[in-house]
């Protein structure tokens, strides 16, 4: 078998949940690190509610900060699991769009200047997740593929 042909046979089969199992590692230590953040810090999303995007805009800015942090420390763990993991993608989703709404939108690319980049990057990372799931490392391939489930979409 030639190189090409052996690195496309990798890429078909491992190297796919390699990647994917990097993607979860990378995401769930950048979102619990926010939560863990948020658990020890202040609650400061009262003074950017009115930059919430509907509906989270008509949420107390105390059920905003509990519902950040609790996806931002309970999915990573899923993630970093490989278990329910395309619905915790999207939560994580949903988390990043609020935070680029309220937070980075109005600030530009730029990282230093608190921009949009990271949650760019975020987004872009977390596509593959939600669209081909967990991969073979994961409990989601184990509980249900295996099983000849349908895995959770």
């Amino acid at each position: 078998m030639s190189k090409t042909n052996c690195l496309n046979h990798f890429s078909e089969t491992w190297g796919k949940d390699i990647a994917l199992l990097g993607l979860r590692l990378f995401i769930a230590y950048e979102f619990w690190e926010a939560g863990i953040g948020k658990w020890r810090g202040e609650n400061w999303f009262a003074t950017i509610q009115q930059d919430f995007p509907f509906p989270f805009n008509l949420l107390p800015a105390d059920v905003n900060w509990a519902a950040a942090m609790g996806a931002e420390l309970i999915v990573p763990v899923l993630l970093v699991l490989g278990l329910f993991g395309r619905w915790g993608a999207l939560v994580l989703v949903a988390v990043t769009i609020v935070a680029w709404a309220a937070v980075h939108g109005g600030n530009g690319y730029n990282v230093c200047d608190n921009g949009y980049k990271m949650a760019l990057i975020y987004l872009v990372a977390l596509l593959p997740l939600v669209f081909q799931g967990m991969g073979r490392l994961s409990l989601d391939y184990v509980l249900f593929k295996k099983a000849n489930k349908n895995i959770p979409v």
